[in-house]
């Protein structure tokens, strides 16, 4: 059997202690975790030192005699390879983008929810096992082809795994990464009052450079998210972000939208993406709106605009990133959009997963054995009732 994998907990509320042992407690009989727990960060450096096989740190942010945000600064002397999660209250982005610009790898919010926790540290522990097989390896590098492997890896670590399937829509999703890394990315977050982000971009660039501009991005979408009410507000409030601190001149096309599942309405809003196909339980579809916007990370100021739309039951939005549409076969001649709208024409899907598989199918077969170029994805929302 594999050891736990270590976690600190930190923070000051006596109570949250019997709380996570508690509502994790199928982990821990599992052996999946083992949790440490301190008040501050001063008897977290304390139980860093003492135990050196801690891997990831779970810190509140206002905590006495070292909060979090100081703890921050202070992991990377104990160890750099400790990935940390910190915990802020709802909304709360200047400490969260403090955290992040700190060293953070992600966040969660206050009241905790136990299955996001579960995921985000899911998540975190699986990225750091693939940076850690990169750096295993990295005395290996002697070829491009290797350090574009390991940009994949980091790449796919950061991908949600499950997806949301209720009574009424279904979520699924895939990336299918091409021979060299790309920065295509997709994310799905969950939103007060039952509503669902969707998000789903591609960065400029190859290899890990863009892999690593991928993570940022997902990463101050998530916060943007977290903070803001609408997709305009927050693509407006990413491009911003991106262009404080972006030497590498890198760029980022980006779709978010925002469903609600109650009223069947999608929000959405465009950075430069392709826009989404929606498919009509009749096999008709609509190309709403187009893929106006700049990109973000391109220029500072920019005010982002949003449109909305009604899915009926039996309604499905796919999004997709050009990997799809510019798909070539052996005579060069491109997948297409055209072909993309007349996949579901005679025989509209029942379901997200099915819809995605069927346009990863018949992009498989267009190609043929001719070579990716580029990563295929595609994201897709069903409405069942």
């Amino acid at each position: 059997m594999t050891e736990p994998r270590k976690i600190l907990v930190v923070d000051d509320e006596p109570d949250l202690e019997r709380l996570m042992l508690q509502r994790m407690r199928r982990e821990i009989r599992r052996g999946k975790f083992h949790f440490t727990f301190a008040g501050n960060g001063v008897q977290a450096l304390e139980a860093l030192n003492k135990d050196p096989e801690i891997e990831m740190v779970l810190s509140d942010i206002n905590m006495p005699e070292m909060d979090g945000l100081t703890l921050l600064e202070q992991i990377p002397k104990v160890d750099p390879n400790i990935r940390s999660v910190i915990v802020s209250a709802y909304g709360d982005m200047k400490n969260i983008r403090t955290a992040m610009n700190r060293g953070a790898f992600d966040f969660v919010t206050k009241p905790l929810d136990f299955d996001d926790l579960r995921v985000t540290i899911d998540r975190t522990l699986r990225h750091l096992t693939m940076l850690r097989e990169a750096l295993q390896s990295r005395d290996k590098l002697v070829a491009l082809e290797n350090e574009l492997s390991v940009g994949r890896s980091m790449q796919q670590a950061i991908l949600p795994t499950s997806f949301p399937e209720t009574q009424t829509y279904q979520v699924f999703a895939n990336m299918e990464p091409a021979r060299d890394v790309g920065g295509d990315f997709f994310d799905i977050l969950s939103l007060p009052d039952n509503r669902i982000g969707l998000a789903i971009a591609d960065v400029s660039g190859k290899g890990v450079p863009a892999a690593l501009f991928m993570m940022s991005s997902r990463t101050l979408l998530k916060g943007a998210a977290v903070g803001r009410t609408s997709p305009s507000e927050v693509l407006t409030e990413v491009n911003e972000l991106l262009n404080e601190n972006n030497e590498t001149s890198m760029f980022v096309t980006l779709f978010f939208a925002i469903f609600d599942p109650a009223s069947g309405l999608l929000t959405f809003a465009n950075a430069g993406h392709n826009p989404p196909l929606i498919v009509h339980s009749d096999g008709s579809h609509t190309l709403f709106g187009t893929s106006a916007g700049v990109a973000l990370g391109v220029v500072p100021g920019i005010e982002y605009t949003q449109q909305q739309i009604r899915l009926e039951p039996g309604d499905m939005a796919l999004c997709y990133t050009d990997g799809v549409t510019e798909a070539e076969n052996e005579n060069q001649d491109q997948f297409g959009l055209e072909q993309l709208t007349e996949l579901f024409s005679e025989s509209p899907p029942t379901s997200a997963r099915e819809a995605n598989d069927i346009v990863f199918r018949a992009v498989e077969t267009f190609s043929g054995d001719a070579p990716q170029f580029d990563d295929i994805t595609c994201l897709t929302l069903y409405r069942s009732e």
